[in-house]
C-alpha cells in the first residue's frame, strides 16, 4: 500500500494529485493507494481518497504502508520518521499557489543534499516507486532543524 498525504493547508496541491493520476493511468501504481488530499480540487480516480484523516490514523497508515509520498512539511517529516518505511517528499511551490512562500522548496533543497528522496517531477516519483530508500533519522533531523533555524533568522 502507498500512502499519500498533503496535509490540511488551505492551498490546493493539485500538481501532486495530477502526478498521481498519471502514474495510476499508466499503471505505474498498481497497488492500493490511499490519498489524503486536503484542499485539493482533484485527486486520483478510483482510489481511497479522503479530504482529512486524523493524525493518529495517518501515522498508523504510514506504518502499514510500503512507502509514503508526502508534502515537505517539518511536522510530517517527524511523523513519517516514526515509521520504518521509505518516504519521498514533494515540496509545495509558491509559484503554483500551493503555499504562501517557498519554505518547502528551501527545506527540500537542503534535505536533498543530505540524500533525502525529493520528487521535483513525476519521474522522480517513478524512480522512487521502483527503488524506495530511507535516510537515517539523525541525518534527517539535523538538516531539518538547521533549515528551520535559517528560516527563523530570515524572519519567516
Amino acid at each position: 500500500m502507498i500512502l499519500t498525504t498533503v496535509g490540511t493547508e488551505p492551498y490546493p496541491f493539485n500538481r501532486l494529485m495530477s502526478w498521481l493520476q498519471v502514474l495510476v493511468n499508466r499503471e505505474l501504481i498498481q497497488e492500493e493507494l490511499i490519498v489524503q488530499y486536503g484542499s485539493c480540487s482533484v485527486w486520483p480516480e478510483s482510489k481511497d481518497c479522503f479530504a482529512d484523516i486524523p493524525e493518529t490514523e495517518l501515522i498508523q497508515l504510514g506504518k502499514d504502508a510500503r512507502l509514503i509520498i508526502g508534502h515537505c512539511d517539518p511536522h510530517w517529516l517527524k511523523c513519517f520518521d516514526k515509521t520504518a518505511n521509505p518516504y519521498i517528499l514533494v515540496p509545495r511551490a509558491q509559484c503554483y499557489k500551493e503555499h504562501i512562500d517557498d519554505r518547502q522548496i528551501e527545506l527540500a533543497s537542503n534535505l536533498a543534499l543530505a540524500g533525502v528522496p525529493i520528487a521535483w517531477s513525476p519521474g522522480d516519483l517513478v524512480r522512487f516507486l521502483h527503488s524506495p530508500r530511507r535516510i537515517s533519522r539523525s541525518t534527517l533531523m539535523t538538516v531539518a532543524n538547521e533549515t528551520v533555524k535559517r528560516s527563523l533568522k530570515k524572519g519567516r
